[in-house]
């Protein structure tokens, strides 16, 4: 008789029925069981006397390390240029997270050597970002021949972005007409660009801005008084989504508050300070991996002056 294939089915399991029926049915169960369990048995010594015959106690290698930047020491095509990328930092530990392993991946897409100094202030007195990047400076070693004094909360998602050394000056990358939050045409804060002999000749930045801002607008005079030629980038069209701004103002308040005579103090000039009257303490110095990207902390101590600026304490 025929069958539509619909139905084959309904006929696998009338073929069943017909094994399980008739009076032997419990013994035809229990024969069935016993053959299954001769099998598993069967199966089970077979497998254990396949591991005996192994190699005794073979060794378990680890899986090998996820390859490094090494083999881009002898790339032409990275350049003869190093990166050292400065980081002010205090107690911002969830945006280091992200800002380490992106900046790594970032940069080493652009093939740009570099490593990532983490200038991490420790003592009791109030932030001062520009004396930080000045121990960055003087922290990050003969091997490299520029900076970025680069904030931990500025993320770059264009990829034409230029981080290539700046030989003709100094290269605001956070250009006012790219930076999501500043854009007076005076700013060069958020990311710069410098060549170690141009950051020298203007005897880095100004120590005297405890607190946060103003130190940037200080050192822009600070360009103009050692006659260094600005530049910005060109030709990139994604506007103010050209970074991404990671800092939570609702959760980590910025210390804006001026006192003493710091409110008058904040737009002059310091015509001697910086570099050559800077004052610090390594407290130590570790090199750290995050997320497999690499980087130092810097931690120190900074000295303060309290005739001179006696607002690096809050009162």
């Amino acid at each position: 008789m025929m069958y539509s294939s619909k139905r084959k089915p309904v006929l696998y399991f009338r073929e069943e029925r017909r094994f399980l029926s008739g009076k032997c049915t419990v013994y035809k169960l229990f024969g069935l069981c016993m053959v299954l369990l001769l099998v598993s048995l069967l199966w089970l010594q077979l497998s254990c006397s396949g591991e005996m015959s192994s190699p005794l106690h073979e060794e378990r290698r680890p899986p090998p390390c996820p390859p490094t930047n090494r083999q881009a020491e002898d790339d032409p095509s990275w350049g003869p240029h190093k990166l050292a990328l400065i980081v002010p930092f205090r107690e911002r530990f969830d945006e280091l997270l992200v800002f380490v392993p992106f900046m790594h991946d970032f940069l080493n897409k652009k093939k740009i050597r570099h490593k990532i100094l983490v200038i991490n202030q420790v003592d009791h007195y109030r932030f001062n970002r520009a004396s930080l990047i000045n121990v960055g400076f003087l922290e990050s070693g003969n091997d490299t021949d520029y900076l970025a004094m680069h904030d931990v909360d500025l993320l770059p998602l264009n990829e034409a972005l230029d981080y290539g050394f700046p030989s003709e000056g100094p290269f605001h990358v956070a250009s006012p007409e790219l930076h999501p939050l500043y854009h007076y045409k005076t700013y060069v804060g958020g990311i710069l660009m410098l060549t170690k002999k141009h950051y020298h000749m203007c005897n880095g930045m100004s120590n005297r801005f405890w607190g946060w801002g103003r130190e940037d607008d200080e050192f822009y005079r600070r360009l103009r008084k050692a006659e260094l030629q600005l530049f910005r980038p060109s030709g990139i069209t994604t506007g103010y989504k050209t970074f991404l701004h990671i800092h939570d103002s609702a959760w980590r308040k910025r210390d804006q508050k001026r006192v003493a005579s710091q409110k008058q103090e904040q737009f002059k000039v310091d015509p001697e300070g910086g570099l050559s009257n800077l004052r610090y303490e390594v407290e130590s110095r570790r090199d750290l991996s995050i997320s497999g990207a690499p980087c130092t902390v810097v931690s120190v101590r900074l000295q303060c002056d309290a005739d001179l600026t006696p607002w690096c304490l809050l009162t």
